[in-house]
């Protein structure tokens, strides 16, 4: 039994504990930490997305596309979570709006844990850092929706795997799709 002095001071079942994780789904949301206004407002609105499809956010935890889809998804009462580079917050300050920050102290490295952490991955615009963390998701064939992103095209490989979204509702309805289908495997 696993003691939860905050919610229950009562012992609860760890097999109550695993099906209440399961029915939680974590969508990974990977782009720059710079963005433009119509990128901000793009991430912002699939973080409102998620969270009303009762999604968690998990992301860097950073600036740009990272704290515009935190921004969304704790306006509409979501959780996020940002998996941070530094050893701590003085290292890595993460934007006001993560809930729960993960202090890695692995620097770029953590892009593996916030591509594989998510049921689906949703890319908003990126640069570098987002481009290792699609390659993680290909790599693991965690399902992939981009929304202004990177393109592949190297000999019809993985050209496919990136599902395409026309806007914010799309991305978010395709990754949940996603999602729920890699979770019946």
């Amino acid at each position: 039994a696993i003691r939860s002095a905050r919610l229950n001071p009562e012992p609860l079942p760890a097999g109550r504990l695993v099906g209440m994780m399961k029915r939680v789904m974590i969508i990974a949301v990977i782009g720059g930490e710079e963005a433009s206004a119509e990128v901000a407002r793009l991430a912002e609105e699939v973080g409102r997305e998620l969270a009303r499809r009762g999604c968690t956010v998990i992301c860097g935890g950073g600036s740009g596309v990272m704290e515009a889809v935190c921004r969304g998804a704790r306006a509409e009462g979501g959780h996020t979570i940002g998996i941070l580079p530094g050893h701590d917050a003085d290292e890595s300050p993460p934007n006001e709006y993560v809930e729960f920050p993960v202090f890695t102290g692995l620097g770029y490295a953590r892009n593996s844990m916030v591509a594989l952490s998510g049921q689906a991955v949703i890319a908003i615009d990126g640069a570098y850092g987002t481009l290792t963390e699609i390659a993680y998701a290909l790599i693991h064939e965690v399902p992939i929706v981009g929304l202004d992103t990177w393109d592949f095209s190297y000999h019809g490989h993985d050209a496919d795997r990136i599902l395409r979204a026309k806007d914010a509702a799309d991305a978010v309805e395709k990754a949940v799709a996603a999602a729920e289908r890699r979770s019946r495997r």
